[in-house]
């Protein structure tokens, strides 16, 4: 391997980071951030456990976690700080762990553009079976972590009660992180400074006066805190791998990748599981790549496998996860997430042959 080569692919990485950050930081990270740190310090445990908790009815639980994700149009990395927000406030092991595959695997974008790309069959697979996906991926969590968990760490919160007005900011919050997905729509008509003037900007500026109007000082100190802590935990592990994964996106050929994923062996499948969870897919951005793929003859099994494990996983994904979860945790995680979307493709596959 010669220098050139070496110094190509160094500035194949820092491209990769570059664009990331163009792309990801200002509209989504960032305000997923603030929703995480919001989520973290001013709801308070018993408004988290309510849905998602261990003492909570698991058909409850469940299915608000498996189903939460279809408002969030979040990537495997933007659905972190998220996770990280919902998990640190004693939320179960279980109902997080459904939380964090189903928010980027199912949001409503990526279902309807896979279905207008890829064909409604591969669209309502892809829905139907992330939701049951991410139920089984949880409950497994739980049997194997739960029965064995201590008390967490609780976390200030104010007044003893959920703050009345921590929903509304929820509301505020989560419309700040979606309206970016306006754009694909809006900018046929309205282009991109009409929507940040007439949507983004004042949402920003609403969001901010109602903050210094029903909270205190104190709150918002610890909400900015618990902000700053999760921006410090997640970012540099996330930039680390969306570095590394630019190189190997580019080191890996597509061609040959293709030529080891036709048919419907249970070795394409799960060669396709795993590729996809190495590779980073932004929002959106593995429909176009999985058409490619097709075209080059990767089967309909395979391409399902590819279209769970891609959003959910993702290197910089794993290497967070593994920080948030602990090694064990994150291990079996992950696992479950590949092996359960080999079998899920290499089941449809035969259904569709």
């Amino acid at each position: 391997m010669t220098l050139d080569y070496l110094i190509y692919l160094l500035g194949i990485g820092l491209q990769s980071v570059q664009e990331y950050l163009a792309l990801h930081v200002l509209m989504c990270l960032v305000p997923a951030f603030f929703l995480a740190g919001a989520i973290a310090s001013l709801f308070s445990k018993e408004s988290v456990l309510k849905f998602f908790g261990a003492d909570a009815p698991s058909y409850i639980s469940y299915t608000v976690a498996a189903v939460s994700g279809c408002l969030l149009a979040v990537c495997s990395c933007t659905v972190l700080p998220l996770f990280a927000g919902i998990y640190k406030r004693g939320a179960g092991i279980g109902p997080a762990s459904t939380f964090l595959f189903s928010a980027p695997a199912i949001n409503i974008l990526a279902i309807v553009y896979t279905a207008k790309i890829l064909g409604y069959d591969l669209g309502a697979a892809r829905a139907f079976t992330a939701i049951l996906m991410s139920v089984l991926i949880g409950l497994i969590m739980a049997f194997v972590f739960e029965k064995n968990v201590g008390e967490r760490k609780s976390i200030k919160t104010f007044g003893g009660d959920e703050h009345k007005h921590s929903a509304q900011l929820f509301i505020l919050l989560l419309a700040i992180l979606v309206a970016p997905e306006l754009v694909p729509f809006s900018t046929k008509v309205l282009g991109w400074v009409p929507l940040i003037i007439l949507i983004w900007i004042p949402l920003i500026a609403v969001t901010a006066y109602f903050s210094f109007k029903w909270f205190s000082p104190e709150e918002r100190e610890s909400w900015i805190g618990e902000t700053w802590f999760l921006i410090k935990q997640i970012t540099p592990l996330l930039l680390i791998g969306v570095f590394f994964a630019g190189i190997g996106v580019e080191v890996l050929p597509k061609e040959f990748v293709a030529s080891l994923v036709g048919g419907n062996s249970l070795g394409s499948n799960f060669l396709a599981s795993i590729s996809a969870a190495l590779m980073y897919f932004s929002t959106l951005t593995e429909v176009p790549i999985i058409k490619a793929l097709n075209l080059l003859g990767m089967g309909e099994g395979p391409s399902l496998a590819m279209l769970l494990a891609g959003p959910a996983l993702s290197l910089p994904n794993m290497i967070v996860i593994n920080r948030i979860l602990k090694p064990k945790r994150a291990a079996l995680y992950i696992s479950l997430v590949v092996l359960i979307a080999t079998f899920s493709g290499l089941i449809y596959g035969t259904l569709v042959a």
